[in-house]
Formats: structure tokens, C-alpha cells, sequence
């Protein structure tokens, strides 16, 4: 394709609408099962809008910010926020991990070669994938360790997840509500508002750490394209939590963990 063709191919992948409308169908799809869509959000951004793999993960980065912004007072209905501070010990545990793991995340990501970066996000687009069906197929229950043992655990799950959702530009929960119940008995619905909790200064922690290495020049040069598409992952999400139960997960849960292996598999292709 001609330099022209593909500038005015660019521009018109780009306009507000087909923006708007990619950010509410993702918004859609994570709304459904109870997340922010992030996971599917990453591909389209490289795949579709041509960004490049670290630009991606950022952008990413900043629309997941806004979501979990949005999503945890909406959250905070169905589970009181004195329930969710009771629960403090629970947060303080993850953090301790997740915010160390969230700035060595972004610490590898923005000093990995582009190619190098492309394949690590296909093998955690193929985790992320197992996580999905585990998490939405499979009755959790507290392992019920002991507390010197479950409290080194906490930390180093958070440690994990903070380098995954640093390295994707994604909120965790997909990651964190499984590792709440597992590890700390709580329930599907605190674990949701816990989950969101923790992300949030996650996710800070990743920006201070990108913005070290003139991470945020890419937002500032699409600040515009990010707010579109922001907002239409909110209003997508509203409206996939309204759906939520009209598809059953036997058939939504395998479907979407086929989008992201296919979306992994053309990560991969891209290095």
C-alpha cells in the first residue's frame, strides 16, 4: 500500500466513531463476564489502530485507569465500603507485592526489545486465555493455609499479577479475584470490589514507573483518540453488565478465550 493510502487508511480507522464503537464493544464483552476488557483491548490497539507494542501497552494502561475509576464506585452498591475496609488486611497483603511487581513490569517492558515485547504479550494473551475459562468454569474455595504461609503467598501473587497487568496495561482482576478467594476465603462479590482496590494503585505505580522514560508522550499525542475510546468502553461496560446472564458462559467463555489465542497467535506473527 502507498504511503498516502495507508496515512488515509490510519486516519479513517482512527475517526471518533469506529473509536468509540471499537471501545464499546470491548466494553461489552468485559462487561458481560465481570471485567474491564482490557485483555481484548490490547490487540485491537496494535492490531487495528497500528500502535506499537509498548505504545499499546500504555494506552491501555490509561483506559483501564479510567474504567477501574468508574467501575469502583458502581461496585461499591453492591458491596459497602465498610465491608471492603473491614477487609483491609486482605489489600495491604496483594499491595505489598503487586506494586513492586507493577514497577519491575514496567521496568522490563519499556527496556525489552519491540519483537521481544510482542511475544512476551502473546504468552500472557494465552494466560490470560487459561485464566478466563478457569476462573469462569471452575467453583473456588479457600485453600485455608495458615497465615505464616498464606501471608508470603499473597505477596508473591501480587507480585505476579502486578508484573502481568503492568506489562499489558490491564486493571488484574481477571488474575486477582481467583487469587482473593483462594488465598483469603472471601467471596466472589468482595473479591470483585477487593480485586479493584488493589488495581488502582497498581496501576499508578506502572504510569510513575513508564512515565520515567517519556512513557506518557504517546497519551499526550493521543489524548484525543484515548478519551473517545474510553468512554466508549464505560458505556460499553454499562451496558454488558446489563446483559450480564443473557448469554450463558458455556457458550460466551470459550468464545472469548478463542479471541484472545487467535489474538496471541497474531501478537506472535508481529514479532
Amino acid at each position: 500500500m502507498a504511503p498516502a493510502q495507508t496515512l488515509a487508511s490510519a486516519r479513517a480507522t482512527r475517526s471518533a466513531p469506529v473509536v468509540f464503537g471499537a471501545g464499546a464493544a470491548i466494553g461489552v464483552l468485559g462487561g458481560m463476564i465481570g471485567l474491564g476488557g482490557a485483555e481484548f483491548r490490547l490487540p485491537l490497539l496494535i492490531g487495528l489502530f497500528g500502535f506499537a507494542a509498548l505504545s499499546a501497552v500504555i494506552l491501555n494502561k490509561a483506559m483501564s485507569l479510567v474504567v477501574v475509576l468508574v467501575a469502583l464506585p458502581a461496585r461499591l452498591v453492591a458491596v459497602p465500603l465498610a465491608d471492603v475496609v473491614a477487609r483491609w488486611p486482605v489489600a495491604v497483603n496483594l499491595l505489598a507485592g503487586s506494586l513492586l511487581g507493577a514497577w519491575a513490569g514496567a521496568s522490563w517492558a519499556v527496556r525489552m526489545r519491540t519483537a521481544t515485547l510482542y511475544k512476551v504479550l502473546a504468552a500472557l494473551m494465552v494466560l490470560m486465555a487459561a485464566a478466563l475459562v478457569v476462573t469462569h468454569t471452575t467453583t473456588f474455595g479457600a485453600l485455608g493455609l495458615p497465615p505464616w504461609a498464606r501471608i508470603p503467598a499473597g505477596v508473591a501473587a501480587g507480585f505476579g499479577i502486578g508484573v502481568v497487568a503492568a506489562i499489558m496495561g490491564v486493571a488484574g482482576g481477571e488474575l486477582l479475584i481467583p487469587t482473593i478467594v483462594l488465598l483469603f476465603g472471601e467471596d466472589i462479590k468482595t473479591a470483585g470490589s477487593l480485586s479493584l482496590l488493589v488495581s488502582l494503585p497498581t496501576m499508578l505505580v506502572a504510569f510513575a514507573r513508564y512515565s520515567r522514560d517519556g512513557g506518557f508522550a504517546v497519551l499526550g499525542q493521543n489524548l484525543r483518540f484515548t478519551a473517545v475510546m474510553a468512554a466508549g468502553s464505560v458505556a460499553g461496560a454499562v451496558l454488558g453488565g446489563l446483559l450480564l446472564g443473557v448469554f450463558t458462559d458455556l457458550l460466551l467463555i470459550p468464545l472469548l478465550a478463542v479471541v484472545l489465542l487467535v489474538s496471541a497467535a497474531k501478537l506472535a506473527r508481529h514479532a
